[in-house]
């Protein structure tokens, strides 16, 4: 089981050509089943910000689509157990809010390693952190 922060979701729609390899492998490992993956409802929240300031409608339905019915993919809603987690880590490392809740729900839904592109939350103790960036160098 891993994590999955929102950048990988948003570097992966927005092709974004630094990221773009290394998305598609975790994504689709997930896909096909050689891992389970788990990410929160803030990834929804995060991922349909700009579509929603650019009014596209077309890109708001096909993300809510992905997240919804993509295969071997949890996207939790924030329950208590969670929420007291995310304060435990907000306030042991001073992470922000939307980070110490993506970080809780994969703590506590059995993530081995959580995927980020946001070097800040490799201070988290209770889960292996992983960047992209450090993806791409193995």
């Amino acid at each position: 089981m891993i994590g999955l922060d929102t950048a990988i979701f948003i570097f992966h729609f927005e092709e974004n050509q630094k990221y773009l390899k290394i998305t598609s492998a975790i994504l689709g490992a997930i896909e096909e089943g050689k891992v389970k993956g788990v990410t929160s409802i803030i990834t929804l929240m995060e991922i349909l910000a700009k579509p929603k300031a650019e009014n596209n409608q077309t890109a708001v339905e096909e993300y809510k689509f992905v997240l919804n019915t993509f295969p071997n993919l949890k996207v939790l809603n924030i329950d208590t157990r969670i929420a007291e987690k995310a304060a435990e880590l907000k306030a042991r490392y001073g992470i922000t809010s939307r980070d110490a809740i993506q970080a809780a729900t994969s703590i506590l839904n059995g993530a081995d390693t959580f995927i980020t592109n946001d070097p800040n939350l490799r201070k988290v103790e209770e889960i292996k952190v992983l960047t992209l960036d450090e993806m791409l160098e193995l």
